[in-house]
């Protein structure tokens, strides 16, 4: 899959850029209709050294404790439902819906008609992570409008500190 360079960075030695969400990205979505979607492509180096689940779990469960407890406070007030951390069938309290050499797909359903998904999807060089939430009713549009700018910021630095993780477990 040929991945698109259509979005910038605001400090050139990022490793993180926004990009426009590839139709198959997209496709992997099980949620009935996709309201919001985003996508940051990683460079990593040799993303396809791990599965999906293993840099999902990689960026999410190796986050330190506070900022942890902070995205599950956050995905609360949203009103996600997620699960509890530490299962094999969940990251971060997000249920593994679907799981393959490919791919890694996340899920929560929502209390307040805003249920989302996480994909996790390496390639040759880089890893995709795309966002989609579905927004079912006017309270989950009104509670999603002020809280997509802040995700498009606090995605890249998340996924930043993953690449620095892993080029130290590389020893890059």
């Amino acid at each position: 899959m040929m991945l698109s360079n259509t979005a910038h960075t605001s400090r050139p030695e990022r490793m993180v850029r926004q990009i426009a969400v590839p139709p198959a990205a997209r496709r992997r979505s099980t949620l009935p209709r996709v309201d919001y979607a985003d996508a940051f492509l990683l460079e990593t180096g040799a993303a396809q050294d791990r599965t999906g689940e293993q840099w999902a779990r990689a960026i999410l469960d190796d986050l330190p404790a506070i900022a942890r407890r902070n995205l599950r406070w956050g995905w609360f007030a949203l009103g996600l439902k997620l699960g509890g951390a530490g299962s094999d069938r969940s990251v971060l309290g997000w249920e593994v819906r679907r799981s393959t050499a490919d791919f890694a797909l996340l899920g929560a359903g929502s209390r307040l008609g805003m249920p989302a998904e996480l994909l996790f999807e390496p390639h040759q060089e880089a890893l995709l992570f795309a966002t989609f939430v579905q927004q079912e009713n006017p309270i989950a549009r009104a509670v999603w409008a002020p809280v997509g700018p802040y995700h498009r910021q606090v995605v890249p630095r998340i996924l930043e500190r993953a690449a620095r993780s892993e080029a130290r477990r590389s020893g890059l």
